[in-house]
């Protein structure tokens, strides 16, 4: 027989129709529809996918974020950049955007649980008919085990006599002052799933903390293997694990006061702890001077009712010296070198609901006061909304704490991470004071303090920076300018 790939020239009288003499020289492109044995393009066919949605890392020092709520509910279509859930970061509430279109099949993590970055926390599905696949996907990795260390195989020669497990403890009665519930997102979750009041569940844990085994306990069921593996590790450690000095750190520890209540950090309090920590490993010094506002108060009372805030005028002034002063916005991360910063951005500490926060006024020296004080109004709203992008709170090369409005006079203020100095400016109060010639007059005066980091900034650079700013502000005109 002749090949079907071979033109009809070996059999011009033959009635049988070659492949190529009948289509070849018209349509070539047909030979490949003309095999139903070897359907190729039925192997392009496209399938439907599963879809994690992860955790994502909306900072450079998160390492793991709180669900404050979702958006979407299981079973709702989304679009792509359509904002399916809001997470907390260490700074801020971010809306997060689905990539892919699809449908909200599961919701792994909870509002108020807690996920490290990278973790999934919701699973999309693309057809209604993978629906059920992804909820299993989701109970699968809601429920994964805890990972517990393999236990040594059991000796067969010389095998040890069995031992009766006792029954479950009772659970514990809870008395009926109120309290606060700190208990595990799983020992949550499994809650739910039992229908157990989590508010009437003892927590066996650190500080009274409720396990996923106490919640069990509560709703009558065996605790689960991996429950349990870790209060039997910890049940049969050798005694002689315990070291002279962690005894005598256990004995110094003190104990708990009774009715008090242990409440974990917020992300955001974690985040200020740790940057906290962090300074300690700066070496620092403080200089205060003492600055006259006589005129910035009459330049205040002036701009005030356009909308002009004294934090306003104070960055303004501070980053009208740091542009002659700019070895006070250099900043030192190595310990090894120091950067002289191009830009000077005049961060600002602000007190919100749950911990603390520093907007960034960016290019303070180059906008007029106006404006400065405008943008300073929309990130005071974004960051009490918690709506802050990380631009807006991570780019300050100095920064500004005033508490002058709550009366406090003086006072010291930690340095940030990665900063060179920071400017803490006390409440402005009529003093009395004499001239050179020894008249006596009043006046109002402020108390500045800046704290600095003294590898790269030096006792006679602080000073003249801080006279500087003096002169600004003992002459103000200059602001509005």
């Amino acid at each position: 027989m002749a090949s079907p790939f071979l033109s009809n020239t070996t059999a011009p009288n033959s009635t049988t129709i070659s492949f190529s003499s009948s289509v070849s020289t018209s349509l070539p492109w047909r030979r490949f529809i003309a095999f139903p044995a070897k359907p190729r393009r039925r192997t392009l066919s496209v399938q439907s996918k599963i879809r994690e949605i992860f955790m994502p890392a909306l900072s450079s020092t998160m390492t793991e974020g709180r669900i404050v709520s979702w958006v979407k509910s299981e079973g709702d279509v989304l679009s792509k950049g359509e904002s399916v859930v809001v997470v907390e970061s260490d700074k801020a509430d971010m809306d997060v955007e689905t990539f892919y279109d699809g449908i909200l099949a599961a919701i792994v993590v909870g509002e108020g649980e807690t996920a490290p970055v990278g973790a999934p926390i919701g699973i999309l599905a693309e057809t209604e008919e993978e629906i059920a696949e992804a909820k299993a996907k989701a109970a699968k990795a809601s429920s994964a085990p805890t990972p517990v260390a393999p236990s040594p195989s059991p000796d067969t020669s010389n095998p040890a006599p069995a031992v009766s497990q006792s029954p479950p403890p009772p659970t514990k009665v809870v008395s009926d002052g109120p309290r606060k519930t700190v208990a595990t997102p799983y020992a949550k979750k499994l809650a739910k799933q039992h229908k157990v009041d989590i508010g009437s569940v003892v927590g066996t844990g650190s500080y009274g903390r409720i396990t996923p085994s106490d919640v069990e306990a509560a709703a009558g069921i065996a605790p689960s293997k991996s429950n349990v593996a870790p209060a039997a590790a910890a049940a049969t450690a050798p005694v002689a694990a315990t070291t002279p000095k962690a005894a005598a750190a256990s004995s110094a520890a003190p104990p708990p006061i009774p009715g008090s209540t242990v409440t974990p950090f917020t992300t955001m309090q974690s985040a200020v702890s740790k940057n906290m920590v962090d300074s300690l490993s700066v070496p620092t010094f403080r200089v205060g001077y003492p600055v006259t506002t006589d005129a910035l108060d009459a330049l205040y009372e002036r701009v005030k009712p356009k909308g002009v805030t004294m934090t306003a005028i104070l960055a303004k002034a501070a980053a009208m010296a740091l542009v002659q002063h700019p070895v006070v916005n250099a900043s030192c991360k190595d310990g090894k070198s120091f950067t002289y910063n191009s830009n000077i951005n005049v961060a600002v500490a602000v007190a919100i609901n749950g911990g603390l926060i520093t907007p960034v006024l960016q290019d303070a020296d180059k906008l007029d006061l106006y404006l400065l004080s405008q943008k300073w109004k929309e990130l005071v709203g974004k960051a009490r909304a918690k709506q802050l992008q990380p631009h807006e709170y991570n780019s300050g090369t100095f920064t500004l704490s005033n508490l002058g409005m709550f009366g406090v006079d003086r006072f010291d203020a930690i340095l940030p991470p990665g900063q060179g100095a920071i400017m803490a400016v006390g409440a402005s109060k009529p003093t009395v004071l004499a001239d050179k010639d020894g008249f006596f007059s009043v006046k109002s005066k402020m108390l500045v303090n800046v704290t600095a980091d003294h590898r790269i900034i030096y006792g006679a650079d602080l000073a003249a920076f801080l006279q500087t700013f003096s002169k600004i502000i003992e002459d103000p005109e200059s602001l509005t300018l």
